[in-house]
């Protein structure tokens, strides 16, 4: 069992972990390359694709909770960055379907910080990840949990 100097320790430090990722995001939404939801967009259309799974931008928006303006924004940008392509959508001509261009790019390659922390993790022992992970598991329940 813990001590309560440690538990402080721990929820200290996963504050400022949290800070740190908040002023991550305000970094990126100005000079830092591609916004949060547009790397979340990516990776979700990379993993759809991987699975063999048609996505369209609607189902973007409803993943990502935000607006299907705002994705058409996001998939516009990654469009003209050759990311993606559109293709009809054969189960319903209204809508089309969006799929990656390069596929030798790796997910990783999208957002370098899941790489950074993979490194990190190296010298762990099985044990000591499964706990961090059940850990941070728990601290990302608790934040998507907090004013629903």
């Amino acid at each position: 069992m813990a001590t309560d100097a440690v538990v402080l320790d721990a929820a200290r430090s996963v504050e400022r972990l949290r800070l740190a990722e908040s002023q991550l995001a305000r970094r990126r939404q100005t000079a830092c390359g591609p916004s949060e939801n547009a790397r979340a967009a990516m990776r979700l259309i990379l993993e759809r694709s991987d699975a063999g799974v048609d996505l369209t931008p609607g189902e973007i928006a409803d993943h990502l909770s935000i607006s299907p303006a705002s994705v058409s924004g996001i998939l516009d940008r990654l469009h003209t960055g050759g990311l993606i392509t559109f293709s009809p959508n054969e189960k319903d001509r209204r809508s089309k379907l969006v799929n990656p261009v390069d596929r030798s790019v790796d997910i990783e390659d999208i957002d370098p910080l899941t790489a950074r922390i993979r490194d990190m993790s190296v010298g762990l022992s099985g044990d000591d990840v499964r706990l961090i992970a059940e850990f941070i598991e728990g601290i990302a329940d608790a934040v998507d949990d907090e004013c629903r």
